[in-house]
């Protein structure tokens, strides 16, 4: 297996994540995104010129959560994914709560990082709406370890990852208990602490992500 990534991506660490904890071994292949991503070989592989991708024997898959599912589907142990009706859409919650509400509000608070102009209620809706995840979070996790009990499934691994990096953008979650546990817990996974981004990486990709978030 390859799995094409760059270790500032977020959503490539998903994917780099589940491959870890499933124990599949992949050949990993760094894309620069300093225009490797728009050379004919990658965007023969993948023509949105965007990481993860993954080529399993031949077969090409994009999209980081179609991904984990086809992990999860091909390499079923140890599983990520609950067989429980109401377990699965808990998983499935947290995970597009964390794309489409946890992700967009920080690009605000990013872009501000990086020194562009924000608007101060714009800022000021992105914290809101920040916190509002963080509340459904801590609900989520009740008095458990993991969103789905003891089981560390696909939930943990793309809200997790989303979430921490809040604290490298100001951002505390000492006001969500459970939600600060169960980070510190994920923090010390081999996982988490593989695919964690080193300073170095972060600085190089200042300028990237500058940029990116111009276009926004």
């Amino acid at each position: 297996m390859k799995f094409y990534y760059h270790p500032i991506s977020g959503n490539a660490r998903r994917v780099w994540i589940a491959l870890l904890e499933k124990q599949i071994p992949f050949e990993p292949i760094l894309i620069k995104l300093d225009g490797e991503q728009f050379q004919p070989e990658f965007l023969a592989i993948n023509p949105f010129h965007h990481v993860p991708v993954i080529v399993d024997d031949g077969f090409e898959v994009v999209e980081s959560l179609a991904i984990l599912d086809y992990l999860e589907a091909k390499y079923p142990t140890p599983s990520l994914m609950p067989q429980d009706a109401k377990a699965i859409a808990t998983v499935r919650m947290v995970e597009l709560v964390t794309i489409n509400e946890l992700v967009p509000a920080t690009v605000p608070i990013l872009q501000q990082m990086v020194q562009l102009p924000v608007a101060p209620e714009k800022l000021e809706a992105a914290q809101e709406r920040i916190a509002k995840v963080l509340s459904f979070f801590e609900e989520k996790l009740r008095n458990n370890p993991y969103f789905i009990g003891e089981n560390f499934t696909l939930a943990d691994i793309v809200a997790g990852n989303a979430s921490s990096f809040l604290g490298f953008m100001g951002i505390s979650v000492d006001s969500y208990p459970k939600v600060k546990t169960w980070l510190e817990q994920l923090m010390q996974r081999e996982s988490f602490v593989k695919t964690a981004p080193t300073p170095e990486d972060i600085e190089i990709a200042k300028p990237l992500v500058k940029r990116q978030l111009e276009k926004l």
